[in-house]
């Protein structure tokens, strides 16, 4: 599978898992936060599959996911949730992107 499809995908189920993580929770626009969630999370699994940058895999995927997640963290100051989810999946996707795709 090419790094795109793979990152295509990734970010699909990314964005859908913490959409998932998110729906039980109360927000004043529940829509646009679910919305922003998924976008920032897609973001994640594509570029942290197919971003090139000279490290290794999993430093490119914990990097790609901690600066996405920044913004967020920083507007909503729940830092914790969102930097650890977003590094943690980014990470889980750079060493799934070097393991699975091309």
């Amino acid at each position: 599978m090419t790094r795109l499809a793979f990152g295509v995908i990734a970010g699909v189920l990314f964005g859908a898992l913490s959409v998932g993580l998110m729906l039980p929770m109360s927000f004043p626009d529940k829509p646009r936060a679910l919305t922003a969630a998924f976008a920032s999370r897609f973001a994640i699994g594509l570029l942290a599959s197919t971003a090139q940058l000279p490290m290794p895999p999993w430093a490119r995927g914990l990097l790609v996911g901690l600066l996405i997640s920044l913004p967020d963290a920083l507007v909503t100051r729940a830092y914790a949730p969102i930097l650890i989810i977003g590094s943690v999946g980014g990470l889980l996707v750079g060493i799934a992107s070097a393991k699975w795709s091309v």
